[in-house]
């Protein structure tokens, strides 16, 4: 399925929101809209601009591909960390690019150890 790079696709609106199981006023909270703005964009009466759909994707954990058709991968294409919201993260990502390549793979070495013993 393609389409236009700011056209939203509803059904893929809808779907990124049900996946996450908020319903359409708390989808609505968590970007910045009111509800009904949000409604309207979820049917297709309404087609936000890019920037809205931007802040769609980041808010709701996918990526502007994914809502416009570019894409059937749900996953997000950008993760933003806040380094007041999570300064130990920040200072990790931080360091991690001037990283060479080596130190990247030890990390993630590393990392995947850790997970695998939880």
């Amino acid at each position: 399925m393609k389409a236009s790079s700011n056209t939203l696709i509803p059904e893929r609106l809808k779907s990124a929101r049900e996946q996450l199981l908020l319903t359409k006023a708390e989808a609505a909270r968590r970007i910045g809209l009111t509800a009904a703005s949000y409604v309207r964009y979820e049917s297709g009466d309404r087609s936000p601009s890019s920037q809205v759909i931007q802040s769609i994707a980041e808010s709701l954990g996918t990526s502007v591909a994914y809502l416009t058709g570019g894409t059937d991968d749900i996953a997000p294409d950008v993760i933003s960390v806040f380094k007041n919201d999570a300064p130990l993260l920040f200072e990790l990502l931080n360091g991690v690019q001037s990283a060479d390549e080596a130190t990247i793979q030890r990390l993630l070495s590393y990392y995947d150890q850790i997970k695998n013993k939880d």
